[in-house]
C-alpha cells in the first residue's frame, strides 16, 4: 500500500503547470516533461549503476516504483499486499508512462499487483515491470517500434 502514490504525482503535475514553456520536474522517481524530449534510463533495481532500458519522454510523465526504495529492513519495502500485510515479493520495479504524473504514479504502484496491467490499459498508460526473478514484462510495443523506448536483454 503506497498512500502517496497519487499525491506525489499530483504535486509534480501542479508544479509543472506553474512553470511556463519547456519544463522538466523531477521528484525522485516521478518525472513530468513538457516541450522537449528527455531520454531517461530505467534503473536496474538490483544494481543502480545499470539500466534495464531507456525511454524518451516528451509532453508526459514517467513514474517509477521499486522494492529497493523506501525500505526499512531486509526484504521490507513500501508496497504492501493488503491480503497478507507483507511487502509484494513478485515484482522488483515498475515504470509507467502517462499524460499526467498522477496517473503514471498510480499505475506504477498498481503494477506491483495482479490487476496492474489492466489498470494501466484502462488509463492509457504504457509500462514496464521487472519481476523478482529478473524477467521483464511491458506494454511498450508501439513506443519501441517508434524508437521511443528500448529494453535491454
Amino acid at each position: 500500500m503506497d498512500v502517496g502514490a497519487l499525491g506525489k504525482g499530483r504535486l509534480v503535475d501542479l508544479v509543472a503547470a506553474l512553470v511556463p514553456g519547456e519544463v522538466v520536474v523531477d521528484a525522485s522517481g516521478d518525472l513530468a516533461v513538457r516541450g522537449m524530449p528527455q531520454r531517461v534510463a530505467l534503473e536496474h533495481p538490483y544494481d543502480p549503476r545499470r539500466a534495464i532500458g531507456v525511454v524518451t519522454v516528451t509532453d508526459g510523465a514517467l513514474c517509477a516504483s521499486a522494492a529497493n526504495r523506501r525500505t526499512w529492513g531486509d526484504g521490507l519495502h513500501h508496497v504492501l499486499d493488503a491480503r497478507t500485510g507483507l511487502p509484494v515479493r513478485t515484482v522488483a520495479a515498475t515504470w509507467a508512462l502517462a499524460d499526467s504524473a498522477m496517473i503514471a504514479d498510480a499505475a506504477a504502484t498498481a503494477l506491483f499487483f495482479e490487476g496492474g496491467p489492466e489498470f494501466a490499459h484502462a488509463h492509457d498508460v504504457h509500462w514496464v515491470r521487472m519481476l523478482t526473478d529478473g524477467r521483464a514484462e511491458w506494454s511498450l510495443g508501439s513506443r519501441i517500434e517508434r524508437g521511443e523506448a528500448e529494453l535491454f536483454t
